[in-house]
C-alpha cells in the first residue's frame, strides 16, 4: 500500500464560530444555568403566599408575603375589625394577586441579572436580617397600637374605626398626588 506523505503541507483550517462558511450561521449552543428560575413555578408558588419569592432567593420576602396573609386572615375572621371587613378582605384579594405577580417578575429579573442583562441585587443565601426606618410607617404603627391598647385596657370604643376607615385611604390618596405633584416640579 503506498502511502503518500507531504512535508510541509499546510493543516487544513477548521471554520469556527467567527469564521462560517458562507451561508451558514452559527448557533451557540445554550447552556442551562442551573441557577436559572422559572417564573410561571414561581407564580405558581405563590398561590401559597410567599412561597414563589422564596424559590427565588428572596427569603425575607416570602416569610413577610405569608405573615402578612395570615394576619389579614386572622384579622377577617375574628370580630377585631367589625365593620372593617371590607377594606381587610380588599386588601388581602390585592395582595394576594400582587404576591403572584411578584413572584413571577422577580425570577424573571433574577434570570436576566444571571444573564448579565438586568442590574439587580440577587439574593443572598443568608443575609442579616436588617429593618431599614421609616417615619410614616413607624408613625402609623405607634397611632395603630396606641388605639389597639386603648381599647384593650381602657376600654375604649373603636367604633369610631368602624365610621372613619375610609378616611384612611383618602388620605392616603391625597398624599400620594401631592407627592406626585411635587416630585415632577
Amino acid at each position: 500500500m503506498n502511502r503518500v506523505e507531504t512535508v510541509g503541507a499546510e493543516e487544513p483550517t477548521l471554520q469556527t464560530p467567527s469564521n462560517p462558511p458562507p451561508g451558514w450561521t452559527y448557533t451557540p449552543p445554550r447552556v442551562t444555568d442551573p441557577r436559572r428560575k422559572q417564573p410561571l413555578l414561581a407564580c405558581f408558588l405563590s398561590l401559597m403566599p410567599g412561597l414563589g419569592q422564596i424559590y427565588v432567593g428572596y427569603y425575607r420576602r416570602g416569610f413577610v408575603h405569608a405573615i402578612v396573609v395570615c394576619t389579614l386572615i386572622t384579622l377577617l375572621s375574628s370580630n377585631a375589625v367589625a365593620g372593617a371587613q371590607p377594606l381587610f378582605g380588599v386588601f388581602l384579594a390585592f395582595f394576594w394577586l400582587y404576591n403572584i405577580i411578584d413572584a413571577g417578575r422577580r425570577a424573571a429579573l433574577y434570570n436576566l441579572a444571571l444573564d448579565g442583562i438586568a442590574k439587580i441585587d440577587l439574593p443572598e443565601d443568608v443575609g442579616a436580617i436588617g429593618v431599614r426606618g421609616s417615619v410614616g410607617g413607624g408613625l402609623l404603627l405607634v397611632v395603630l397600637g396606641a388605639v389597639a391598647l386603648s381599647h384593650t385596657l381602657w376600654g375604649f370604643s373603636l367604633r369610631w374605626v368602624q365610621d372613619y376607615w375610609p378616611l384612611l385611604p383618602i388620605g392616603l390618596g391625597v398624599y400620594l398626588l401631592v407627592k406626585g405633584v411635587m416630585d415632577r416640579k
